[in-house]
């Protein structure tokens, strides 16, 4: 019984992982919603929007930049911080991806 099901590549489920460990916190879900919203924001924003402790929101902003969700440069006196919107694409895709397999391998357990 053979059927067409495409398998996500092993560099791409690792790329998923990390997008997913980034993603898997609120905190960080909460600011990737924000700076979603907007074309770019400073730290400020963010630490005023969200109730938490400045030296937390700047972890998780670590988080985010070092999986490739966010980018961010250093405008004296403030640091910014976007969407990484090629990255944030290609997330998009490979989590498309990923969840699209099921549908595609015609897995039997429904």
């Amino acid at each position: 019984m053979g059927n067409s099901c495409t398998k996500i590549e092993v560099n791409e489920l690792e790329a998923v992982a990390r997008y997913a460990k980034a993603m898997g916190h609120p905190t960080r879900m909460a600011i990737l919603q924000f700076l979603a919203a907007q074309d770019s924001c400073f730290f400020g924003d963010i630490f005023e929007v969200l109730p938490i402790a400045k030296a937390t929101v700047s972890q998780h902003l670590k988080e985010l930049k070092e999986a490739g969700l966010i980018q961010g440069e250093i405008e004296a006196p403030k640091v910014r911080y976007c969407i990484n919107k090629p990255n944030w694409a290609e997330a998009q895709r490979l989590f498309d991806k990923f969840f699209g397999q099921r549908e595609q391998c015609n897995v039997c357990c429904d």
